[in-house]
């Protein structure tokens, strides 16, 4: 078991907890972290880029002008991909660019990136989150306690989504919010810190064990 802290709203010590070493503390296995967020951009491409060939293009239907005799070079159709407005060589058709990987190998991927961010002290536990009134600028002034700047890139996650929460944390530069189940090794690659709810780690134990 890794021992971390966990924090108050004030960003004050509060207590220690011990986090599950088989995902919060083991080696982080840096082939299997690229390998999730090449297969995860992978997949967010549309591939619907799309070009015409000779064939798809309109024109063309006849030979401009005779095979010999005329002192040009021969050509069978302004429509060649050599002819301004004529068809495009090799170019690209709609495909699907989405990768697949194991199970177990995803789950390697996300316990390396936890393992990751609690080895460089970028996650921070926080106990519970109330306010009196949610507004946005109580959330930033709250999630400004735990990074230097608002340059710096930083996820939320709750224990599940809450839509209060969602509300007023949306708008807040350089955050993101994520429920536990949400949580991607690209997201985690991304930020500079990580704010996790204490009851939101029982379920990443849960789920990755």
């Amino acid at each position: 078991m890794a021992k971390t802290k966990v924090y108050d709203m004030k960003a004050n010590e509060v207590e220690n907890i011990k986090l599950e070493k088989n995902i919060f503390d083991i080696e982080p296995n840096m082939g299997v972290l690229h390998q999730a967020v090449v297969k995860q951009r992978a997949n967010k491409r549309a591939g619907t880029h799309s070009t015409k060939t000779r064939s798809e293009v309109s024109g063309g239907g006849r030979k401009p002008w005779r095979q010999k005799g005329t002192g040009r070079a021969r050509q069978g159709s302004i429509r060649s991909p050599q002819w301004v407005g004529g068809g495009v060589v090799f170019g690209p058709k709609p495909r699907d660019y989405s990768q697949k990987m194991p199970q177990k190998m995803r789950k390697l991927a996300l316990k390396s990136a936890w393992s990751l961010k609690n080895r460089e002290e970028e996650l921070f536990i926080v106990n519970d989150i109330k306010f009196d009134e949610y507004k946005t600028k109580h959330m930033a002034e709250f999630l400004n306690k735990f990074r230097a700047g608002k340059s710096e890139k930083m996820i939320f996650v709750p224990k599940e989504f809450d839509k209060n929460l969602y509300r007023i944390t949306r708008n807040i530069h350089n955050v993101k919010y994520l429920a536990a189940d949400q949580v991607s090794v690209y997201d985690l690659l991304w930020a500079h810190k990580v704010v996790i709810m204490k009851d939101a780690v029982d379920i990443l134990e849960e789920v990755l064990a």
